[in-house]
């Protein structure tokens, strides 16, 4: 998914239950902290909105998660749907992952798939790509998260790639659960990562409970999707983050009274690395960024021309597949220089 914001600013960052007799796992020192969102338009002609919790001024990073979109369910019919063209991305990867709906994708590696409720599309933009997505004519509620995953910098210019997974749905404490990334709740997900992560969905019935082990050397950010979700002593509503920092051995999460609650579990060792990230690039300097911009105007310039991206030595973003009539400009820079801290 493309950041959709005209004006972007830079973000610079840096930074199963126990037995009855086992001892009490320590729990983080530091008590969760709510993360809120921002509503953003996403292209078409309404603008269907998003709730972006992630980056934010207070944190620009869980582990190596870097941005999280939260979005519907919505009414295509009324919001328009997904509309995203042809549009660029280096040094990080996409997880898009649906409650409802179906998103198809084009990227310029050649893959042409479909985003389906309880699978994980992972797009690993590496050196570069381009990809697209719309939601599909068969869709009537659109619902889901898009997340972003920062590349460290040993990986950040690996061969750009696509993976597919549909994780086997379980039970963990009387909860609902697919892992999608790593290891959590017994279960571990096959795909690639190039950092320590976790991903999961987890859905708690109304006024349940549930405690899970964590690492903790990680730090994690509990995503409310649906219901209303209490860490510690913090209660989250749909699009907020229960923010948790590292040091705790387990977790524990109740549903509210009403309705379930249903919630994605992103964790990570910290990232530890400073990056720059702008629109839909990240990298590690004003500069590298500049150049990213320059060569996706130049290769989607190319494409309008007939040229066709791709066909000359040196594209960084590849063949620009068949079906895209038009790609998405990059916005103008802003007149300071980006900066990188950690």
């Amino acid at each position: 998914m493309s950041n959709p914001d005209r004006h972007p600013t830079e973000v610079v960052c840096g930074e199963n239950p126990p037995p009855p007799h086992a001892v009490e796992p320590r729990r983080s020192e530091q008590p969760a902290v709510l993360l809120p969102f921002r509503e953003v338009p996403l292209g078409g002609p309404r603008a269907m909105p998003v709730r972006r919790s992630l980056p934010q001024r207070e944190r620009s990073l869980i582990g190596a998660w870097c941005f999280v979109d939260h979005y519907g369910p919505d009414d295509v019919s009324q919001t328009g749907g997904m509309v995203v063209p042809g549009h660029p991305h280096t040094g990080l990867q996409t997880v898009s992952w649906l409650f409802s709906g179906e998103v198809e994708h084009r990227d310029t590696t050649g893959v042409h798939a479909f985003v389906r409720p309880g699978e994980l599309n992972l797009m690993t933009a590496g050196s570069g790509i381009a990809h697209s997505e719309y939601s599909t004519p068969t869709t009537t509620v659109l619902h889901g998260a898009q997340l972003w995953v920062a590349l460290p910098d040993e990986h950040r210019d690996t061969d750009p790639g696509f993976e597919h997974y549909a994780p086997p749905v379980t039970r963990y404490g009387g909860a609902r659960v697919l892992v999608f990334l790593g290891s959590l709740f017994g279960q571990s997900s096959p795909v690639t990562m190039f950092s320590d992560l976790v991903g999961a969905e987890v859905t708690l019935e109304a006024g349940a409970s549930l405690a899970f082990d964590v690492d903790p050397a990680h730090e994690h950010g509990l995503l409310c999707d649906a219901g209303v979700l209490t860490v510690d002593d913090v209660a989250a509503k749909p699009g907020e983050i229960a923010f948790s920092a590292t040091g705790a051995e387990q977790l524990r999460v109740t549903a509210g009274a009403d309705e379930p609650a249903r919630f994605l579990v992103l964790g990570g060792a910290p990232f530890g690395e400073q990056i720059v990230m702008w629109w839909n690039f990240i990298g590690r300097s004003h500069d590298e960024v500049v150049g990213f911009r320059e060569d996706w105007q130049r290769e989607r310039e190319q494409h309008d021309q007939g040229a066709g991206a791709g066909a000359g030595a040196g594209a960084r973003f590849g063949a620009f597949p068949d079906a895209w009539e038009h790609t998405l400009p990059a916005p103008g820079l802003p007149n300071l220089r980006l900066r990188s801290r950690g």
